[in-house]
C-alpha cells in the first residue's frame, strides 16, 4: 500500500506495535513532529497513552496544539490520541485540542467493571463511517482506558463498559478509536487499512 501517512509520536504509545501493524499492510509510515511534514502528509495518525495533560503538555512542547486543529487531511486517534481530539478532560480538568465540542469522563466503577477497563470488548455501529467498512456489528477489539467520550453526533461505533461510550468517532477529516487497533487482530488491521484509504 503507497500511502504518505505519518505518525505523531508526541504523546507516546506503543508505537513499534503501531508501525509493526502498518508494515503489515505494506505501509512504511514514519514518525515525525516537523510541521511541513505533518501538513503535506495525505494521513496522519496521533497515537497516545496515559494521562490527558502530560499527552497535552507534549503536543505544547512539539508546538503541535494549534496545527492539529487545522489539518485538512485524514487525522486518526487512537486510545489518548482520540480523547485529545475532544475540548476538554475530565483528567486533571485538562484543556485539550477542541475538534469536537465535548468533555472525555472517567468511567464507574464497580465491583465487576475494575476501571481501567482492560481487555476485548465489542463494537456496536453507529450510522456509517469509512473507517468501520467490512467490520460486522459486535466485532471484538482491545481496549485499555479509564476515560472515555460520551456519545454524540460524532459517534460511529459504541462499546458498553458500565454505560454506553464512544469506541470510534468521526467529524469531518478526524476520526477516533478508543481502543488499540493494533493491538484488535484482523478487525483492527481492516480498520487501520480503511483508514489509509479514505481521500480527503
Amino acid at each position: 500500500m503507497k500511502t504518505n501517512a505519518v505518525i505523531i509520536p508526541s504523546c507516546g504509545a506503543n508505537l513499534a506495535s503501531l508501525r509493526f501493524a502498518l508494515d503489515r499492510l505494506g505501509a512504511n509510515v514514519p514518525l515525525t513532529e516537523d510541521h511541513a511534514r505533518i501538513r503535506a502528509a495525505s494521513h496522519v495518525i496521533l497515537p497516545g497513552v496515559g494521562a490527558a495533560a502530560p499527552g497535552m503538555a507534549r503536543l505544547a512542547a512539539a508546538g503541535l496544539v494549534d496545527l492539529i486543529p487545522t489539518l485538512t487531511q485524514p487525522v486518526l486517534g487512537i486510545c489518548l490520541g482520540m480523547q485529545l481530539l475532544f475540548a476538554s478532560s475530565e483528567e486533571e480538568q485538562t484543556r485539550c485540542l477542541g475538534v469536537i465540542d465535548a468533555e472525555v469522563r472517567r468511567m464507574p466503577a464497580s465491583p465487576d467493571l475494575p476501571v481501567p477497563q482492560m481487555g476485548w470488548n465489542e463494537l456496536e455501529p453507529v450510522g456509517q463511517s469509512a473507517l468501520l467498512t467490512g467490520v460486522p456489528s459486535g466485532a471484538y477489539v482491545y481496549f485499555v482506558h479509564s476515560y472515555a467520550a460520551p456519545a454524540g453526533d460524532y459517534t460511529r461505533a459504541l462499546t458498553t463498559y458500565g454505560r454506553p461510550f464512544s469506541a470510534v468517532i468521526e467529524q469531518g477529516n478526524f476520526f477516533g478509536t478508543q481502543f488499540h487497533p493494533e493491538r484488535s487482530s484482523r478487525v483492527g488491521a481492516r480498520i487501520l487499512e480503511n483508514f489509509l484509504t479514505i481521500v480527503s
